[in-house]
């Protein structure tokens, strides 16, 4: 039987992404309170890293609320932006690193399931939600690959209602970079 809080959090996480796709602030509301949910459910069920993930996410969500309502546009709103190669290098290399060092020290002091690949996800994940909240149009491409890895831990978890939510956001994150991409070109129209 599928867990009512986890439907209720599945739920205000499609709310959140699809919010955010469309650039509305409330997007962080949706945020906030499905992270509360996610992190005692990933908690429970041994994930860690994905659980210590969600009080990130808390601390994000008012972050990206608030960053977003300080725009630099002149209808007040927060303008999408790019990086260059190399500070994808860098931030590529950062969370490889990070993962590799937290994988192991999961892999030999606690009982985490999957500790390198629940890492990756993890810090893929701290630096990509950061990337949200400034707009960064990438974000999207980042987000592929860390749902894509992690409706993997998720069946292995038996979650399987949030294995079909992050299946659910790959699509909505190659929608969400596709209507994204449009909204930075038409900045410099």
């Amino acid at each position: 039987m599928t867990n009512p809080w986890e439907i209720a959090a599945v739920l205000l996480g499609v709310s959140y992404l699809l919010l955010a796709m469309w650039e509305k602030i409330s997007c962080w509301y949706a945020a906030f309170v499905s992270t509360a949910i996610f992190l005692v459910l990933f908690w429970q069920a041994g994930l860690l890293m994905e659980s210590a993930l969600q009080v990130y996410y808390l601390g994000i969500a008012v972050y990206g609320w608030w960053h977003w309502q300080q725009g630099n546009r002149e209808d007040g709103s927060l303008a999408i932006s790019r990086w260059q190669t190399p500070q994808h290098l860098l931030a590529i290399g950062g969370v490889l690193a990070l993962s590799a060092g937290s994988g192991f020290l999961l892999s030999r002091y606690t009982t985490a399931a999957w500790p390198y690949l629940d890492s990756f996800t993890t810090w893929g994940a701290v630096l990509t939600t950061w990337m949200v909240t400034r707009k960064l149009l990438e974000n999207w491409l980042y987000w592929i690959v860390i749902d894509g890895l992690s409706i993997f831990l998720y069946i292995d978890r038996e979650l399987y209602l949030t294995a079909a939510l992050f299946a659910v956001y790959v699509v909505i994150v190659i929608i969400g970079f596709l209507t994204w991409t449009r909204h930075y070109r038409a900045q410099f129209a």
